[in-house]
């Protein structure tokens, strides 16, 4: 089981010098991954709450701001060599195909097929709308975005007419990515989330969770690769576990995850020394 970390990058605390030096501590570990949420606008008041704290509220500090991925990746890019860098998530409701697939191809192209291309609908109904978009249909608007984007990705020249999307005269998206199938990772713990695995994914990603609820969710996810013809031979389970103890990873381990992205917590440098070593010894121990 590989061992990855989850970094939520904040202004004004995440100046560049913090992110490569992040970056390249996270690397010099041994860690296998480092990967980023998505938000582009918070909201004082939102109908839903965010589902991993327990005051339903992002941790964001006063007058600060989550810092976008593909930015962020496009530096770590540059400020490491072999730390694969992971979306989780990528809000593909939100988004638009054609401009998603050409940021994570180029991403792609300069960390030299680094990329793990995390998915999800999330959320924040508020931001799904202030981005131009309906809330309602996310789910078959992020099944159309991932058949167009898996397209631009792989065919020399693309159109397409459909629901939401409409590509009326051929095009090319260049470069592809450098590696021949992009890691799509999809995350999400209802039905439609395992089914959208199934059919598009390479692998699927739970937050924030414990190795009980995997274990069922594990079941889900079973059932829909059966319904899709596929198994999980080849098709990676990534978690964010809810806690984080020798137990708690050992069961997961048991349970057949290949990846485990553990939060990093603290940025600041005399707490993430204590972070980085606690985090090497995991390494070690599933090495």
């Amino acid at each position: 089981m590989k061992i990855g970390v989850f970094g939520t990058f904040m202004s004004p605390r995440a100046t560049p010098e913090v992110i490569g030096q992040v970056g390249q501590r996270v690397e010099a570990a041994g860690l296998d991954s480092l990967w980023m949420g998505e938000h582009v606008v918070l909201f004082d008041e939102m109908e839903f709450p965010y589902p991993a704290s327990k005051d339903g509220r992002l941790p964001v500090p006063e007058g600060g701001g989550m810092l976008d991925p593909v930015a962020t990746f496009g530096f770590l890019a540059n400020a490491t060599s072999t730390l694969r860098l992971g979306t989780g998530i990528t809000l593909i409701s939100q988004r638009h195909p054609l401009y998603t697939a050409k940021e994570f191809a180029t991403l792609d192209w300069l960390s030299q097929g680094r990329m793990d291309f995390g998915v999800g609908v999330g959320w924040c109904k508020e931001e799904v709308i202030a981005s131009g978009y309906t809330w309602e249909d996310r789910g078959a608007r992020a099944d159309e975005f991932l058949a167009v984007t898996q397209r631009l990705w792989s065919e020399s020249r693309v159109t397409h007419e459909g629901r939401f999307f409409h590509i009326p005269q051929p095009c090319r998206l260049d470069p592809k990515p450098v590696q021949a199938q992009m890691p799509v990772l999809v995350g999400g713990h209802s039905r439609a989330a395992f089914r959208r695995a199934a059919q598009y994914g390479s692998g699927w990603y739970g937050f924030a969770i414990n190795a009980g609820q995997t274990a069922a969710l594990l079941e889900q996810l079973d059932a829909a690769l059966a319904e899709a013809g596929r198994s999980r031979e080849g098709f990676e389970i990534i978690v964010t576990p809810l806690r984080e103890s020798d137990e708690e990873l050992n069961a997961f381990a048991e349970l057949g995850v290949d990846r485990m992205v553990l939060h990093m917590g603290s940025q600041a440098p005399e707490r993430l020394d204590a972070r980085l070593r606690g985090l090497e010894q995991s390494v070690l121990r599933f090495a």
